[in-house]
């Protein structure tokens, strides 16, 4: 990728890494599917009256309303409230190794020995940081790796579908998810209205910030990235999260990683150099054709 698109990679995965910490203060405050489905319901209300989708895109939004919408955020909101923060970003990035093998299995992208070599020693990173002290129970663990491989499959359906712009998908998307989480909240949930009336200033600016800047800016952009260059181009940016969290954990947070976090990272972040490093022939093969 050309260094200004390298860049809005590494934006979006700040924004998202951000979101993580805003997302855990406000699920202190108001349920957690609930307060996904209020995330999802504002970006609707702000993408859907600039946008039209046809019914030959309606099968592939809905696809990604599922996937992303349901599986994806609502599993990550609801294990985020048993989990710690940092560990939960961790493991929610397996979804980038996910979704690079199965593009290699399925749209049969170049892979290659080193950055076989860079998932292999990013995904021991990852599960060196997430066996500390803070790892969560079976349930939100189990919670976590089904949101991670919902978001795999969200970039693979991504790759797939037809033209439709990146605000398109995002918008109508966004609309078609809210009653599956409303139901979903109606079913696990309670307390949700009330939860309003007694929400400072952290439950509004994690839907605030979770809508506008992590769901319209940054997926905006990951979406638009996806669609130029090829997956193994663009996922293994977002392996960087896990990393970002932790920081921002310790800065915004004030939480204490343990050593073993420390050394995790390290390993993860240097999988993530050997992945992103190509050589020219990988490059060439990996361009979409014009």
């Amino acid at each position: 990728m050309p260094l200004k698109d390298k860049l809005l990679a590494l934006a979006v995965v700040v924004a998202w890494a951000l979101n993580i910490v805003v997302v855990k203060l406000g699920i202190a405050e108001i349920p957690p599917i609930f307060l996904s489905a209020l995330r999802f319901a504002l970006v609707a209300a702000l993408i859907i009256p600039f946008t039209r989708i046809t019914l030959r895109q309606l099968p592939w939004v809905v696809l990604v309303s599922i996937t992303f919408g349901g599986m994806h955020f609502g599993l990550l909101f609801v294990a985020l409230s048993e989990s710690e923060a940092g560990t939960a970003a961790i493991l929610v990035q397996l979804g980038a190794p996910i979704a690079t093998v199965l593009a290699c299995l399925l749209f049969r992208e170049p892979f290659g020995v080193v950055r076989l070599l860079g998932l292999a020693l990013a995904v021991v990173g990852i599960g060196v940081l997430a066996a500390g002290p803070t790892l969560p129970g079976p349930l939100p663990l189990a919670l976590l790796l089904l949101s991670a491989t919902g978001w795999a499959v969200t970039n693979l359906i991504i790759k797939s579908m037809p033209d439709i712009s990146p605000l398109t998908v995002t918008g109508w998307s966004s609309l078609i998810a809210v009653p599956q989480l409303l139901v979903a909240s109606a079913f696990f949930e309670q307390g949700q209205w009330e939860s309003l009336g007694t929400a400072t200033w952290h439950g509004w600016l994690s839907i605030v910030y979770s809508a506008v800047i992590s769901s319209i800016a940054a997926y905006g952009i990951w979406y638009w990235l996806l669609r130029k260059h090829s997956i193994n181009s663009v996922v293994p940016y977002s392996m960087l999260n896990p990393l970002l969290s932790v920081l921002f954990g310790i800065v915004l947070l004030g939480d204490t990683p343990a050593p073993v976090k420390l050394v995790g990272a390290l390993v993860m972040l240097a999988g993530v150099g050997l992945i992103l490093r190509q050589s020219p022939a990988i490059v060439a093969a990996s361009e979409p054709a014009s």
